[in-house]
């Protein structure tokens, strides 16, 4: 037994008999049991402990093991993260919390170090706030002291061992179970309210939306091998429905949405970004649109705030800082609406991408994934694209659902300084498949294009500058792929000109990477390698046969048209300087340093006429969209997308 020096020692298959009155007594009532039991159970294999440990800690506190695992996977995907605690101080596969031995006192918060605008008017306008801890923390945040009393296992050994992490999540289960007055079914039906308060939220939404994730993962079942090899899985019970009356008796508040523009299914608050006029002649932070009437919202932008929750709606207030619509909390899934669909925020650092997007942000830091990127975060953030896409007709694909980090420079000058969240650890393969459109090959082996594709958890590609520069970071499973000027890991990396800087394998270097859901033409194959047009060059990965980082595709290509022996690329899609009206200054339409030369061939994501969206002023009757005749393409060019003009291309379908 552990942490008890007169507990009794517990046989195999019963090791979490704790040593509180209540359970001492359990206990010895079933010692005749015991004893006439076989001496030892059969051997549990060292890759199915976690499972077993499910089955112990489900049997010992009269949880169904299905709810057990359920829970366990929308806390962690049944992951330890070798014991280091999450960003609200949770630890283990339950993610048990103890925010005051694992909360730092400070977060800086970073975004915004560029000009998020993305038009040159406007500079960044905080370098970073500090945001201090509060010492009075709320009972969500301290759960692992709680299932320390009722299983006295020490809070050290909750922390550090996945079996007693299970042990004390399934008895906090059952407490909460027993608070609502509801018996220790052995039906997973029953368990909804406690399933909900486990949630740790204070409001219905929020509990009921993790409540209803969990029901979700047992209808549909999962299986997965964990961050420490263990094999987990959950029989699928697709009739199941839940007791969602218990919710009535939980006592949670109802937090009002008050406008905000959000599924039904999500918890959402609307926390205004504020449009108002400050100096001389400036305002901010965002602009008033009449989208989609004026202008089609063609892009989400996914980003990471770099910050904490806390210290973020403070900036979001502020009129002298950037904006962007959404922001998710890392800790519960919870979203806060700061900009409607509409209006245009500054987030994207492109004015021409802000023009025709909505920003999410997400509370976290792209260096610290386990700690931030939650599954309650991630399903949130799902629902919500799932959401603005419907409503706005934007296609669920990596040339419409971008990250920060595929968003282009508007300007040669500006590359350098875009941003690169959320980063490699981002899994975009798991939050597609909760989008409902997961990547798959769409065409034979010898395609023409390819979709990047690697499994996130064997993937784990050496990244330097996590903490210190240089310095390598923590083995981790990713959903990027590293290329090469030639089919050997020992060529050199492949250089971005725009950068002006020799590559790197920085975890903020996008230079040399292809990322999840990314398409790209196929230019050469060698072996277990695959070679793709990437910056002008060919750019060689590995694709080996039983570990493969990449699927067959089809689509459009555009290559140079005949005669031609490149063709410029832009970071923009802007009209034709006959397209302006009178009043409205023309834009000027400049290349970025980059070019398609003859004879490569770049995959298309989206076709658009060229746009300006003119919004210098407070006032909204001087806001116009100047739309021109010159068409432009969206392709996949390097780790970023960027634009072509239909002139300069040829249309072409990939062969499959």
């Amino acid at each position: 037994m552990r942490g008890s020096a007169t507990a009794p020692t517990s046989t195999p298959g019963h090791r979490h008999l704790r040593r509180t009155a209540g359970t001492l007594a359990s206990a010895a009532l079933l010692l005749p049991l015991l004893a006439a039991a076989p001496a030892e159970s059969a051997p549990v294999s060292p890759a199915g402990r976690l499972q077993s440990a499910f089955a112990d800690a489900a049997a010992e506190y009269h949880v169904p093991q299905s709810v057990l695992l359920g829970v366990s996977y929308l806390q962690s995907r049944w992951d330890s993260h070798a014991g280091a605690p999450s960003v609200s101080g949770g630890y283990g596969p339950m993610h048990l919390t103890d925010a005051h031995s694992a909360l730092a006192t400070t977060e800086h918060f970073a975004e915004g170090s560029e000009d998020a605008r993305g038009d040159g008017a406007r500079p960044a306008l905080h370098p970073g706030v500090t945001v201090p801890a509060d010492a009075a923390l709320p009972a969500r945040l301290k759960t692992l002291p709680r299932a320390a009393e009722l299983t006295g296992i020490p809070a050290a050994e909750l922390r550090t061992d996945p079996a007693a992490n299970v042990a004390g999540g399934a008895a906090l289960l059952a407490a909460a179970q027993k608070d609502l007055g509801e018996p220790l079914s052995s039906d997973p039906a029953a368990w909804y309210g406690a399933v909900a308060r486990f949630s740790g939220a204070d409001d219905t939404a929020t509990a009921a939306a993790y409540a209803n994730d969990v029901y979700d993962v047992l209808r549909t079942g999962e299986a997965r091998t964990t961050d420490e090899g263990q094999q987990v899985s959950l029989t699928a019970r697709p009739d199941l429905a839940a007791d969602t009356s218990q919710l009535r008796r939980t006592g949670l508040r109802t937090v009002p949405a008050d406008g905000a523009e959000c599924p039904e299914s999500v918890s959402c608050e609307w926390i205004p970004a504020p449009y108002a006029q400050f100096g001389n002649d400036d305002y901010g932070n965002h602009d008033l649109g009449d989208r989609p009437v004026s202008q089609r919202i063609k892009y989400i932008v996914v980003h990471d705030t770099e910050g904490t929750w806390d210290g973020v709606m403070k900036l979001i207030q502020d009129p002298t800082y950037v904006s962007w619509n959404y922001t998710i909390r890392s800790t519960d899934g919870l979203i806060a609406q700061h900009v409607k669909a509409k209006d245009v925020a500054w987030h994207a650092g492109n004015w021409d991408v802000n023009a025709r997007s909505v920003g999410i942000e997400h509370e976290g830091f792209l260096t610290s994934p386990d700690a931030w990127y939650t599954e309650a975060m991630y399903r949130s953030s799902a629902r919500l694209v799932r959401y603005l896409a419907h409503r706005y007709g934007i296609p669920l694909d990596r040339q419409h659902v971008l990250g920060h980090d595929n968003v282009p420079g508007p300007t040669a000058s500006t590359v350098p300084g875009m941003h690169t969240d959320p980063g490699p650890y981002w899994d975009w393969r798991h939050y597609f498949e909760l989008l409902g459109h997961p990547f798959r090959p769409t065409a034979g082996k010898h395609s023409a294009v390819v979709t990047i594709l690697p499994d996130y958890a064997a993937n784990q590609p050496v990244y330097t500058g996590c903490t210190t520069k240089g310095e390598p970071c923590p083995a981790h499973g990713s959903g990027e792929v590293r290329l090469y000027s030639d089919h050997d890991e020992s060529a050199p990396l492949i250089q971005d000109i725009g950068l002006g800087t020799a590559p790197t394998d920085g975890v903020n270097d996008l230079s040399s990477r292809v990322s999840t859901g990314q398409q790209y033409a196929v230019a050469d194959r060698w072996g277990d390698w695959t070679a793709i047009w990437y910056l002008g060059q060919k750019a060689w990965f590995e694709n080996p046969r039983g570990q493969r980082t990449a699927v067959p595709a089809s689509g459009l290509v555009v290559t140079p048209k005949d005669g031609l022996a490149s063709v410029p690329v832009y970071g923009r899609a802007y009209p034709e300087k006959a397209a302006y009206p009178a009043g409205v200054p023309a834009q000027s339409v400049v290349p970025l340093r980059y070019t398609i030369p003859a004879g490569q061939r770049y995959v298309v994501g989206d076709v658009m006429p060229g746009e300006y969206y003119y919004a210098v002023t407070f006032t909204e009757d001087s806001h116009r969209v100047v739309i021109g005749d010159d068409l432009y393409y969206e392709i996949q060019y390097g780790h970023r997308v960027a634009f072509v003009r239909a002139a300069d291309v040829r249309l072409e379908g990939s062969a499959g």
